[in-house]
């Protein structure tokens, strides 16, 4: 299915003017929910002008009228005749030049935290190129010590939904390899719609459960039996059996 024009835009002015639901509103603008959230809550799209689609021919108020009483209804682009047969062109990502200077930290950050991604995917991904990526795997970069890790999708150099489908093709990859993966490794794989999905983990690993009431002191028993015999020998004449005075007494006598 085709994208409206402006897509970000439309967004906006979907989310300003409706009651439709994050998810019917990704889905028609191609945009990740958590994106359409952030538009809602004011974090992503701050100062981005809405685009009414229904009056630039894009799409119907029935279309609209629809959706807002079923949240499972799928909005559709109105037909344009003219629009038919147009592809879109091949190509390197076009990165605007108020974010170039991104870059850089955006891929340090893939390169941290997704160390399983190539560089022809973080290439395709951010709109670099290689011998750059490569400059900053190997920390040979020229600005190196000045750059700090940032998310991709903060930056708005991709979008949330292209990060997780390139994280899908590295679990798929390694799935099939077969490789042996360690927990922070299969916790980098999973993508972000994911992650939000499962439960909280236990803090303490399951390795070690029920050692926190761990004690080195005996039964009970035992250490009933050790304070009767500390008891019996608290003195030195219980000790050593001494006789009593009166014996001694007879003695002398």
């Amino acid at each position: 299915m085709g994208k409206p024009l402006m897509a970000r835009a439309t967004a906006v002015w979907l989310v300003d003017n409706t009651t439709i639901s994050f998810k019917q509103i990704a889905d028609f603008v191609g945009m990740h929910e958590l994106e359409i959230q952030g538009i809602a809550d004011g974090d992503v799209a701050a100062g981005v002008k809405g685009f009414d689609p229904v009056a630039n021919n894009q799409l119907t108020q029935d279309e609209i009228d629809a959706a807002e009483k079923s949240p499972l209804h799928k909005l559709k682009l109105k037909y344009n005749a003219a629009a038919q047969g147009e592809e879109k062109r091949r190509g390197p990502r076009y990165t605007p030049l108020s974010k170039r200077q991104d870059r850089p930290a955006s891929i340090l950050w893939l390169v941290k935290f997704h160390p399983e991604l190539s560089d022809a995917q973080i290439s395709k991904l951010v709109g670099t190129t290689k011998p750059t990526i490569q400059a900053i795997r190997e920390r040979t970069h020229w600005n190196i010590a000045n750059i700090q890790p940032i998310d991709p999708v903060a930056l708005g150099l991709c979008k949330q939904s292209e990060l997780d489908m390139v994280v899908q093709k590295a679990a798929a990859k390694k799935a099939a390899e077969g490789a042996v993966m360690s927990d922070d490794e299969r916790r980098k794989l999973v993508s972000t719609e994911q992650s939000l999905g499962m439960e909280a983990e236990p803090r303490m690993p399951t390795a070690i459960e029920g050692l926190e009431t761990f004690t080195l002191s005996g039964t009970p028993a035992e250490e009933e039996e050790e304070k009767r015999n500390a008891k019996e020998y608290s003195d030195a004449d219980s000790f050593f059996n001494l006789p009593d005075a009166d014996d001694e007494d007879e003695d002398e006598d």
